[in-house]
């Protein structure tokens, strides 16, 4: 009875060190601190119970994380009262000389910040969570993906999931809601990327072709390249301990704007990939120029009804997922398997992305590009529409429903009757 107990104390004890080799050896960007704290942060609603075949792998993963929380926590704790007792003193580089447990997991900042906030901003980010997690719950509100787990989201699907370790960050961008100065920002504050050796510190600095650059951030989906295995339940575990958040926005105003960005400017990729086969489908054009800018000179444009009868084409999803600029963001953020902890707006970008800095405590280090006054404005939905038909407009808005719920938008009723 003894033997088989201390093979299992070995075992595990075998596993963790296993896993510490790897995340030091292998983690250029620290991305397996597995205990990291913010404000924001809180546990998740209860999984469902496991199968018997399943029992003894969560069991094992139970002692790895017991056995993980014990020895870092231990750690943060002690740091927490080095801090209460004085503030650490400043290296020559700028950056503040740390404790030698946390030098022996590159230096960052485990410790919990207590957030303070307005009462309106902090009951406004109550509401929108409180919508999420009621539709997200309730059974009158049906669309594909929403009841599965989260280990059955295939990692391909989570590649929009940005990690920063230093901070103990996790954000889901959506293209069309000021995703560009969102990724520097997290460029800044994980220092994935250097200039002349350096790590940038303006956001505003980072030149736009490398924010786009999938090899310039940690996403989920790199995990399984980076921790085989056990990529999965790293994933959880940052799930559960780390502060995640997204930015949204009015679903048919999000399209208006992927549309005017992408087939009312020249841009030959999506010419070549989008452009040509809606032409070509929608509206019977046989023979087209090869570049963009030949099409575009002989008055040869994708019109927004030929969009919308893109997207509304079965077909379309037949041969390949919706393209992230038009992508709905239930599945490019997985919202009903993830419990975000922040939802901001772009009809209150400004606002909200002060607040979210505020509560991260990074805002004295840096600011939030200012937003561009003339993004595509939620007044301009009739003038796009009006052309559209409403048989048209009442399956597009089909399509987006979950958006529209899941987030406190509300129904375009406006659109959707004579």
């Amino acid at each position: 009875m003894i033997k088989p107990r201390l093979f299992r104390l070995w075992l595990v004890l075998g596993s963790v060190l296993m896993i510490l080799l790897i995340i030091v050896y292998w983690d250029n960007v620290g991305t397996a601190h597995f205990y990291l704290h913010t404000s924001l942060s809180r546990p998740h609603t209860l999984e469902s119970l496991p199968t018997p075949g399943q029992r003894e792998e969560k069991e094992f993963a139970s002692d790895v994380d017991e056995f993980l929380d014990k020895l870092l926590s231990s750690g943060s704790k002690k740091n927490d009262l080095s801090r209460k007792k004085t503030e650490q003193p400043l290296l020559a580089s700028g950056k503040p000389a740390l404790s030698h447990m946390e030098e022996s997991v590159r230096g960052y900042d485990w410790s919990p910040h207590d957030a303070q906030q307005s009462t309106d901003q902090g009951q406004q980010q109550a509401e929108r969570r409180s919508v999420l997690r009621d539709f997200c719950a309730n059974s009158s509100l049906a669309f594909p993906t929403k009841e599965r787990s989260f280990d059955d989201i295939p990692n391909y699907e989570l590649n929009h999931l940005i990690v920063d370790d230093r901070h103990g960050i996790i954000y889901c961008y959506v293209p069309k809601v000021a995703c560009t100065n969102w990724k520097r920002v997290m460029i800044v504050l994980s220092e994935s990327l250097l200039d002349g050796g350096a790590p940038y510190r303006d956001p505003l600095d980072i030149p736009r072709e490398h924010v786009h650059n999938s090899s310039t951030h940690l996403t989920f989906n790199k995990f399984w390249r980076r921790y085989g295995k056990f990529s999965r339940h790293l994933m959880k575990i940052k799930l559960k301990k780390y502060t995640k958040f997204l930015f949204v926005r009015d679903p048919f105003v999000r399209l208006i704007s992927a549309f005017r960005s992408k087939f009312e400017l020249e841009n030959d990729e999506f010419y070549r990939k989008f452009a040509v086969p809606m032409l070509r489908l929608y509206a019977n054009h046989t023979s087209l120029p090869a570049s963009v800018s030949e099409a575009f000179s002989a008055g040869l444009k994708v019109s927004f009804a030929n969009f919308i009868q893109y997207l509304l084409d079965p077909h379309t999803e037949k041969l390949a997922p919706f393209n992230e600029h038009w992508r709905q963001v239930y599945r490019l953020c997985h919202p009903c398997q993830i419990d975000y902890d922040f939802v901001g707006k772009l009809e209150t970008l400004d606002e909200d992305a002060a607040q979210l800095l505020r509560l991260l405590k990074v805002d004295t280090r840096l600011h939030f590009p200012p937003s561009y006054r003339n993004r595509t404005a939620s007044s301009w939905e009739e003038d796009w529409f009006a052309k559209i038909p409403l048989a048209w407009r009442q399956q597009l808005y089909k399509l987006y429903e979950a958006d529209f719920v899941l987030f406190g938008y509300p129904k375009p009723e406006n659109l959707l009757r004579d």
